[in-house]
């Protein structure tokens, strides 16, 4: 037993004093003679023993109700002794990822779990709240209440250490506090083990929520291709978990009109693939949808094919460009080759990609004209001569980087090493290649740049990168090298171009980086917008003389169909679809630690917690102590004679 105030117990001493009293009270007795005293004398002795009695026991009873009045005012209570005299602060973060649209007993994961922390916390108690999404401090559950009711499911998920981490920065470390802090999630497994770093004292609780069932049928990915008959072909790759999927209608649309419509069969935790023929040139808002009740998010994807935008290429040449028309075909590429003489300077700034082939002497003229272009976003490619002008080439280089040409060496050397993780190459091999055709060349430019894209057997640099200029050390044409015959030479110049405007994709996913350019001029003041029926947003985005470039990660955050907008006027749609890793209905398999402590309910939680916070006060049974003594001290007095 403690008490809130214990000052008040010094009382009890003063409860000697009428001990005292008692046992040194002198009181006379006065004398009557009687003749005869022989039958008086034994009547005296009895009422004196009775008034002895009486005395003891209304003394007794008198001194427990003051001292039951007293241990009143001292409040006593039982309580945990870890709780007396601090204050308890409890944070709770509430999983809102989409895997908690799985239906558990009483119905959706997340729903659940919201109605049971409204239940479960008493009105008066502050506590702080977090979501993937949203942050609630030293709240009441009625400033909160609409707001978890009208809670929305999140694409993105914090890391069970990140949540901690934050849970930490909201309770602080004051050692005066017991700070607690409950985990409401299913725990889906994530690609690393389940830890949480607690090395303080705070109290965690993880609550494990789990669904009725683990089946869900997922639309992982969409992508385009060409088959042999060189139809373009939609690929839907959907995944299936817990039992086999028979006959699962898939629904391919165009903005509200249905295109096609197929049934396809997916294997217990196995995938499948289904195609769509789609038109050539056709302008397509696409959407792929599927019926599966369980988890919804993933039901649907969105595409968008827009009307090709081809990238302009300027060649000026010193050599034959025989190589140059073969990749950059006028399918994907509005290409300009001409010589330096005949090179219209104004066609410059309206280029995504200027190659200088294998001119002798760049004029301080081009030098000067390349400088704004590149400093705009512009890409170039330079590939010297075999007899170039040294001093020319450093000029044009020096510009954007300190690794420049240097001397001519005449030597044989192979091309042996590519850089497979440079983004020039990315998607182009399935694996490594090491023991590929090595190209040659007989003559070459020292440097010691970095960012080497191809090199030597020497692991000297032939190409490498330095701000927007792809630099070729040494010239490609027949007589110096065979490297045009080599099948690298496709996709380092396509690359090449291709990356100098970064067309769109058919699609992007919401809570990754992504870049894109729009061909578009903007002026001074002009920006860009991403509309769509559940969003308006301004992404991040650096304009250009030709070009905007946009760069999204963690906007939008509504899968759909975007339009770009110039103020009211559309350029382009661009597609945006949820990350597909919350599909995998997997769970960690938790148990209680010395770290944390794991529950299936919220409800047996929170009334766990209460139970340990509970402060059991007995001044009310003192008070009617104190009044049943005062009784029984009544009653003595009145009828015990």
């Amino acid at each position: 037993m403690q008490f809130k105030h214990p000052e008040f117990l010094y009382a009890l001493l003063a409860l000697i004093i009428p001990i005292l009293v008692h046992l040194f009270q002198l009181r006379r007795f006065q004398k009557v003679d009687f003749t005869n005293v022989q039958f008086l004398k034994a009547v005296t002795i009895q009422t004196r023993k009775s008034s002895q009695i009486k005395k003891w026991l209304t003394l007794l009873s008198r001194i427990l109700a003051l001292a039951a009045i007293i241990i009143a005012f001292a409040q006593p209570f039982f309580a945990n002794k870890e709780i007396v005299g601090k204050q308890n602060k409890t944070t709770i973060y509430l999983d809102n990822s989409f895997s908690m649209q799985a239906k558990g007993a009483k119905g959706a994961l997340l729903k659940r779990a919201v109605q049971e922390i409204l239940s479960g916390i008493a009105e008066e108690e502050k506590f702080s709240l977090f979501t993937n999404t949203e942050t609630f401090v030293d709240v009441s559950k009625k400033d909160i209440q609409n707001d978890l009711l009208q809670l929305e499911y999140s694409s993105g998920q914090l890391s069970y250490s990140a949540a901690y981490l934050k849970a930490k920065q909201l309770t602080g470390t004051s050692p005066e506090t017991i700070n607690r802090l409950i985990m409401v999630s299913d725990f889906q497994q994530k690609e690393n083990a389940f830890s949480i770093p607690n090395k303080d004292n705070t109290k965690v609780h993880l609550v494990q929520l789990q669904p009725v069932t683990r089946q869900n049928i997922a639309i992982d990915s969409l992508y385009v291709e060409r088959d042999f008959d060189n139809n373009l072909i939609l690929n839907v790759l959907l995944s299936n978990t817990e039992t086999n999927a028979e006959n699962v209608s898939i629904a391919l649309y165009n903005d509200d009109i249905l295109l096609a419509k197929t049934a396809v069969s997916i294997p217990k935790n196995g995938t499948s693939k289904t195609e769509f023929r789609l038109n050539e040139n056709t302008k397509i808002n696409g959407r792929v949808s599927l019926e599966d009740p369980a988890i919804v998010f993933d039901n649907s994807r969105y595409f968008t094919i827009n009307t090709p935008q081809k990238i302009k290429v300027i060649a000026v040449n010193g050599a034959k460009d025989d190589f140059i028309k073969n990749i950059f075909t006028p399918d994907e590429f509005d290409l300009v080759s001409t010589s330096i003489e005949n090179l219209n300077y104004n066609d410059i700034t309206n280029a995504n990609l200027l190659i200088i082939n294998e001119i002798k002497q760049i004029p301080v003229s081009l030098i000067n004209a390349l400088e704004p272009f590149i400093n705009q976003g512009g890409s170039a490619c330079f590939i010297p001569s075999m007899d170039g002008d040294l001093t020319s080439y450093q000029q044009f280089i020096s510009k954007y980087s300190g690794f420049g040409l240097t001397e001519k060496n005449i030597q044989e050397k192979k091309i042996t090493s590519i850089n497979f993780s440079n983004p020039l190459y990315n998607g182009v091999f399935d694996k490594k290649v090491t023991n590929f055709q090595y190209p040659k060349v007989n003559s070459y430019y020292q440097s010691n740049a970095s960012n080497v894209v191809l090199s030597f057997e020497d692991n000297t640099p032939f190409v490498y990168k330095t701000n927007n200029i792809y630099v070729f050390t040494a010239a490609i044409n027949d007589e110096n090298s065979n490297f045009k015959n080599s099948p690298l030479i496709v996709p380092t110049l396509y690359n090449m171009g291709k990356q100098s405007m970064q067309l769109t994709d058919i699609s992007y996913t919401i809570g990754q980086p992504n870049s894109y350019d729009i061909a578009i001029s903007l002026g001074q003041d002009g920006i860009l917008s991403l509309v769509s029926g559940k969003e308006n947003i301004i992404p991040l985005q650096q304009s250009f003389s030709t070009k905007v470039r946009i760069t999204t990660s963690e906007v939008p955050t509504k899968a759909g169909i975007y339009s770009i907008q110039d103020k009211s006027n559309t350029i382009q749609n661009v597609s945006y679809n949820y990350n597909s890793a919350e599909s995998n209905l997997q769970y960690y398999n938790l148990n209680t630690t010395d770290n944390y402590q794991v529950s299936k309910s919220i409800s047996e939680l929170l009334d766990q917690v209460k139970e340990e916070r509970s402060v059991n006060e007995l001044w009310k049974w003192f008070v009617i102590f104190a009044l049943i003594f005062l009784l029984i001290e009544i009653l003595l007095l009145k009828y015990l004679k």
